[in-house]
């Protein structure tokens, strides 16, 4: 097995593609080890010492140091720990949540945010997988959409730069009514 990685825009951040599929659909974010119950890779993975989150896309994986690690000694940890994981057979969750990642909304702005999230999975969501991360829909409350961002894009020095010049500029062309993006934390 031949795992490549990858930088992103995130320091803090690696994407190790295992060259096979890591899930099947969606994503799923550990953003610590008390999250990873569900994962037996990233239960696997925040055994390494330094790593501080874990990210599954459907092609890659994404993971992200603490602030005094070094990725000369978190990197080739990470790489057999995700090769031990994938010769072992083990599955890559045991309960993954189904849907598209956006949190669900009802009410009178039901059409904007439907096309809120249209645009998000066909504009914004598969350039960001690129760089490792997700963003996803959180909310829309009086012009202002909340977007909660994963992986790598949890995190990363030019995250407002994406949100606020493409994300939000994005939106508001498509969409009169949105006035602002905002990120949330979950």
């Amino acid at each position: 097995m031949f795992i490549q990685t990858e930088s992103t825009p995130n320091p803090a951040t690696l994407k190790f593609l295992p060259g096979q599929t890591v899930l099947e659909t969606g994503t799923a974010d550990f953003p610590s080890v008390e999250t990873a119950g569900t994962s037996p890779l990233a239960t696997r993975i925040f055994r390494v010492e330094g790593v501080s989150a874990v990210f599954f896309g459907t092609d890659f994986v994404t993971v992200t140091k603490s602030e005094d690690a070094l990725w000369d000694h978190v990197k080739p940890a990470v790489l057999g720990a995700v090769m031990e994981h994938f010769q072992s057979g083990d599955s890559v969750v045991t309960d993954q949540a189904t849907g598209d990642g956006h949190a669900a909304h009802d009410g009178p702005d039901s059409d904007i945010v439907g096309q809120i999230k249209e645009l998000l999975d066909t504009r914004v969501r598969p350039a960001v997988a690129q760089d490792g991360g997700d963003i996803t829909f959180h909310g829309f409350d009086r012009g202002i959409v909340y977007l909660h961002m994963q992986g790598a894009c949890a995190g990363c020095p030019s995250s407002t730069l994406t949100l606020k010049m493409g994300i939000e500029n994005l939106l508001r062309h498509y969409i009169p009514e949105v006035t602002e993006v905002r990120p949330v934390a979950v």
